[in-house]
């Protein structure tokens, strides 16, 4: 990464930064969305196994 004199970033570096923060920042909100929706199916998943797993050994 190249600098001025200052040790301040050329406007170039200053616009590739803030492209790649946007794009970071918009697939990390994407990933949150998704697993706030799927989550909810795992969770039900995992309680209706863990019933059958329960109601499988009550029979003795």
């Amino acid at each position: 990464m190249s600098t001025e004199r200052n040790g301040e970033p050329t406007p170039e570096e200053v616009r590739d930064r803030l492209r790649r923060r946007a794009i970071f920042l918009r697939e990390l909100a994407e990933a949150r969305e998704l697993r706030r929706r799927v989550t909810p199916h795992r969770s039900r998943r995992a309680r209706i196994h863990a019933a059958l797993r329960r109601r499988t050994f009550r029979l003795h």
